[in-house]
């Protein structure tokens, strides 16, 4: 009964809240708990202390990741730029504000990963400091790790 029950006559009694044949479906709700004090961000429903993301948009492990939303690119733009170029608004704050993802540099823009990957994608487009475009994806995979891949 996975440490969860007792077993008894080959039948798993659960402890109170766990439930499931081996006892192995959790019914806490606060690993599903978002930041916005809503289970799964209300996009999704708590199964086993898990969130099942309903809106196909939102993923992550409370369902507060959205990579098509408008905004990632921006959210993101100056963090991007300090790390990669050493210049932009939070270059003096950028070890403190801007660990948050991975970066890889890449040679150019057809190196970029594409989409048809497993991890849902941003390619952006930013204008820097000195008014010139920089190219980078941003992605978060199943473990809810940033991924940036930028154009030297």
């Amino acid at each position: 009964c996975t440490g969860n029950g007792i077993c008894k006559c080959r039948v798993c009694e659960c402890f109170p809240n766990f439930t499931g044949s081996a006892c192995d479906c959790s019914l806490d709700t606060f690993p599903c708990m978002a930041s916005n004090g809503q289970i799964c961000n209300g996009r999704g429903t708590c199964e086993c202390g898990t969130c099942n993301c309903t809106d196909p948009k939102f993923q992550g492990s409370t369902c507060e990741t959205c990579q098509t939303c408008v905004g990632v690119c921006a959210e993101h733009k100056d963090c991007v730029q300090c790390r990669a170029f050493d210049k932009g608004e939070k270059k003096e704050t950028c070890s403190q504000e801007c660990m948050h993802f991975n970066m890889t540099r890449v040679e150019s823009r057809d190196k970029l990963p594409q989409p048809g990957q497993p991890d849902p994608l941003s390619h952006c487009k930013e204008k820097d400091v000195d008014d010139c475009w920089f190219y980078f994806t941003y992605s978060v995979n199943s473990n809810s790790e940033a991924s940036v891949h930028v154009v030297e």
